[in-house]
């Protein structure tokens, strides 16, 4: 017998998808939760075989929830049931934890479906979101080297293509000429770069100064 928890703040949804996989001979709905912290709470104290989340919850999202129920149960065997098929939802999600993902569109014999593969080991993705991942891995965010100085280390860097020494930016700033020289050698570091006239080039080549 499989045994789900089923978190969902719409009750008429868990009602009626709760009725449903009850009444499969191999799945019984062992809990529900109407929010985010509940469902961690009755995750964490029933350790049912599958989880069902929803994303959009008071209190706590699904997202959170996930992340939370899979940092204290690494084992825990999530399945994201959502309306939500944007970015913003699809990659937190995953990266939180969550196995498989399923839109609340999909009839409640393929959720069942969904939960028996999950339960032996297979990620079920709707073919959106498997779309999106295979889009992703092809085009990766990659990022620019200037994206990893800190505040500090970007205002040095904007005085440094204005021609200042290290002394003046000292001076600027109101900060030891031993503190500029690190963060200097930080900037050279991080931009990948040899000399202060190359990070300056940097500077100018990817707009970061007027």
């Amino acid at each position: 017998m499989i045994k789900v928890l089923f978190a969902d703040d719409h009750e008429m949804v868990r009602i009626g998808v709760s009725a449903y996989l009850s009444a499969q001979a191999d799945i019984e709905v062992i809990a529900e939760a109407d929010d985010g912290t509940e469902a961690v709470e009755l995750a964490l104290e029933h350790r049912p075989d599958i989880i069902l989340m929803d994303l959009v919850m008071v209190k706590m999202d699904g997202i959170e929830a996930t992340k939370r129920i899979v940092d204290q149960w690494p084992g825990a065997k999530i399945i994201i049931v959502t309306s939500f098929l944007d970015d913003e939802k699809v990659y937190p999600a995953l990266e939180a934890g969550a196995t498989s993902y399923m839109l609340k569109t999909s009839k409640a014999e393929e959720i069942a479906k969904a939960i028996r593969a999950t339960y032996e080991g297979q990620s079920i993705l709707e073919p959106e979101v498997t779309g999106k991942i295979m889009t992703k891995m092809r085009h990766p965010n990659v990022q620019e080297l200037h994206e990893q100085l800190t505040t500090r280390e970007m205002e040095i860097l904007l005085l440094m293509t204005e021609g200042k020494t290290n002394q003046e930016i000292s001076d600027h700033l109101y900060i030891a000429l031993k503190t500029v020289k690190v963060h200097v050698s930080n900037i050279l570091g991080k931009l990948q770069v040899q000399d202060r006239t190359q990070a300056v080039i940097y500077a100018f080549k990817h707009d970061l100064a007027e």
